[in-house]
């Protein structure tokens, strides 16, 4: 052993080649940390040092190669002062240049993932060979920030400026043979043949046969490319990725600036560009909720997996109601490998349901997600019926009757006398109390809530709900379920709309009150849209139903009537009474056509315009700030009292469910994280402005007790 820490070893292994691997203690994962990084620096040095040393493989003694840094500790160096956090990350590439410069061959053999410092690590080597079942990629623009290990610099020499560009702004993972044909690695290899072919390279470079400085000196150099193909090359890619990141995340266009201005110099120079705008990016508020938001991610998965160990395997599944919804849950537990019953008592249900799932299919097949073969598959896995005759072997039903307590109640009860005794029962009610279902059981213990989004394909978050009875086998199990669907589940305790519909509906409050003040519903759309949202607040109530807002605006009324309740007549019950509800039947706020590809299309209606002039009560001039404000701050204090009852149990989570179900503009992290951003104190006293438009506005005792200790939601 040349080098042994507790992140690295270096070892000999015939003929002058040593191998340097990567294989961290105690994780499960290969991660750039402090204690990586200050082994790779001696690693780097002791090569250096030992004149018998005449080519170097870089390996991973785990099933990954390396995942990145080690996000955690990147937060904690982000808030330090611009000069440290950029003397830290120009000592850092000292050492992926020092390990580039040895003045012997490398070649860095990938065996797993390798993102971000990963393939940063392996760009710095001379010759990169890969396993057909790797991937490699820098995603750093996902967490608003871009490769500060040098990627921005190596990758645009190795594989061009345009391919770099791609790669960078995009923030994708690769596959092996789309690396190869941009040139990003020398070869690819079947996994069991990567260290042999790691050794035939590193061997083919010491005898000569391969260059392995000229295959260094283009990294070393300026890009090859004159001033006009410069010119055409950026200013084109920043125009199209400004468009496709759009104005709040800044990231991708940022990292193009840094590869142009980094174009005309060498090396160590273009890694003091990279490192300059790095320190920039990672100060940004938008860098600060993305990577908050991922640790968020990672705190829901881990929770998520301790409900593993108690959690049932569900073999055979059942959803209750075919339809669009039913045949959407089909669909996704089909084709995540769980084979499913789904029972309507229509035949046209049945159908409607089975057609949803195939046109979901066809569409991967369509775009190569899937083979003809396993859509086949996944269809016969759907299994139509309209009696329970299979039922006693199923593990888990869920319930997607129409949203109506007592027809659930009966349905339930009906199906709880022909599953086995174990069953889990899940509802997917979007509003209904689960309390309230579970007393029409004879083993409410066994029952729970499970909300899925429409539509279930797109939407990444599931609810499950813990009813009073509900036991942590029932609960654990529908977890695993989901996730085994697909989906980030967030388990939340029972109330009136859970915890997305109950924090959406004061959001709607908000939107309710604009309008009698006569402000123009495009107008609000078109500010919110700008905020961040994927839709405005009329759009939004036309896709989900202005039936179903009006439905779920009653339930939860009847559940918080102190701040919930409405007096008088509001632009959704014109609406419902007028039979406009949205794009299901073509007119809501807005009227509907298809466009070329079937879609149906936003268009203005005169006739809704009509309609609400009769609930103005006063006409008050707005600002755009007062209609963010009039939305946001109801949605915000629902979710901080969400949070004080135990609806959720921790910030993140609360967050995390509004991202992943209601589209909560994700570099804003969350509406914690948005009272944050303002500070506490501060978003107290704005809400105190608006306390005249009612309690949907007023703060919490709690949350005015934070404000006056300068208490924070997250850190």
């Amino acid at each position: 052993m040349i080098y042994q820490g507790k992140a690295i070893t270096v070892k000999a292994l015939e003929s002058g080649i040593v191998e340097l691997n990567f294989d961290l203690k105690g994780e499960s994962v290969n991660k750039f940390n402090r204690l990586t990084l200050n082994e790779l620096r001696q690693a780097v040095d002791t090569i250096k040092a030992d004149a018998s040393v005449k080519g170097v493989i870089v390996t991973s003694g785990k099933g990954v190669f390396i995942v990145g840094a080690d996000i955690t500790e990147f937060v904690d160096n982000f808030k330090l002062p611009d000069e440290e956090l950029l003397a830290g990350n120009l000592e850092a590439n000292k050492i992926f240049s020092d390990f580039e410069d040895l003045n012997v061959p490398t070649v860095a053999a990938i065996n797993g993932i390798a993102l971000g410092g990963g393939l940063e690590m392996c760009l710095a080597a001379d010759f990169r060979v890969m396993s057909a079942t790797a991937k490699i990629g820098l995603p750093e623009v996902k967490l608003g920030i871009y490769p500060g290990f040098g990627g921005t610099v190596r990758l645009p020499r190795i594989i061009g400026c345009d391919n770099a560009v791609e790669w960078i702004a995009s923030g994708k993972e690769n596959k092996a043979e789309d690396a190869l044909k941009v040139g990003a690695v020398d070869a690819v290899v079947a996994p069991e043949q990567l260290q042999a072919a790691a050794l035939d390279l590193v061997k083919r470079a010491i005898a000569g046969e391969l260059d392995h400085k000229a295959r260094r000196q283009p990294k070393l150099e300026k890009l090859k490319l004159n001033a006009i193909e410069q010119m055409m090359a950026f200013e084109t890619a920043k125009g199209f990725v400004a468009g496709q990141a759009g104005p709040n995340y800044p990231a991708p266009v940022e990292a193009i600036k840094s590869i142009q201005k980094a174009a005309n110099f060498g090396r160590d120079k273009a890694l003091e560009i990279e490192a300059q705008g790095f320190v920039k990016l990672a100060k940004t508020s938008v860098a600060q909720s993305l990577i908050g938001l991922f640790l968020n991610d990672q705190d829901l998965k881990k929770k998520a997996k301790q409900h593993d160990e108690i959690a049932k395997d569900v073999k055979l599944a059942a959803v209750l109601g075919a339809g669009i919804m039913g045949g959407g849950i089909a669909y996704q537990s089909a084709s995540k490998g769980t084979p499913i019953l789904m029972k309507d008592i229509r035949e046209e249900g049945i159908q409607m349901g089975l057609n949803e799932a195939a046109k979901l299919l066809g569409k991967r097949v369509e775009k190569g997600r899937m083979t003809p073969a396993k859509m086949a598959e996944a269809l016969n896995a759907i299994r139509p019926t309209m009696s329970y005759g299979d039922f006693g072997n199923v593990d888990i039903v869920v319930e997607a009757v129409v949203e109506n307590p007592k027809v659930k109640q009966i349905v339930l009860a009906e199906v709880e006398g022909v599953v086995k005794e174990d069953a889990v029962l899940a509802s997917n009610t979007s509003t209904i109390s689960i309390n309230l279902l579970a007393k029409a059981l004879k083993r409410p213990q066994n029952f729970v809530g499970m909300h899925f989004f429409n539509p279930v394909h797109m939407m990444p978050l599931v609810e499950v709900i813990r009813g009073e009875k509900s036991s942590d086998v029932a609960v654990a199990t529908t977890v695993a379920y989901a996730k085994k669907m697909g989906k980030n589940p967030i388990v939340v305790n029972d109330c009136p709309g859970f915890l997305v519909n109950r924090v959406l509906f004061p959001y709607f409050g908000g939107f309710s009150k604009l309008l009698g003040f006569g402000v123009d519903f495009v107008r609000i759309d078109k500010i919110m849209e700008k905020f961040g949202w994927p839709m405005g607040p009329a759009y939004l109530s036309d896709v989900v139903g202005i039936d179903t807002g009006h439905h779920g605006r009653d339930v939860m009324a009847e559940g918080f009537p102190d701040r919930m309740a409405v007096e008088g007549r509001t632009a959704v019950d014109v609406m419902y009474d007028a039979n406009r509800l949205g794009q299901k039947n073509g007119k809501g706020f807005y009227a509907y056509e298809t466009d070329k590809r079937g879609k149906p299309k936003k268009v203005s209606d005169p006739a809704a315009y009509e309609l609400l002039k009769s609930i103005v009560t006063e006409q008050r001039e707005l600002t755009d700030e007062d209609i963010i404000n009039y939305m946001m701050i109801p949605l915000c204090l629902e979710t901080v009292r969400c949070l004080e009852d135990g609806i959720v149990e921790t910030a993140a989570e609360a967050d995390m469910g509004l991202i992943y179900g209601i589209g909560f503009p994700p570099f804003r992290g969350g509406a914690l994280r948005y009272i944050d951003s303002i500070g506490v104190a501060e978003f107290v006293a704005l809400a105190d402005k608006y306390a005249d438009l009612g309690a949907l506005y007023h703060p919490t005792a709690k949350l005015r007790e934070m404000a006056k200790n300068g208490q924070k939601f997250f850190g």
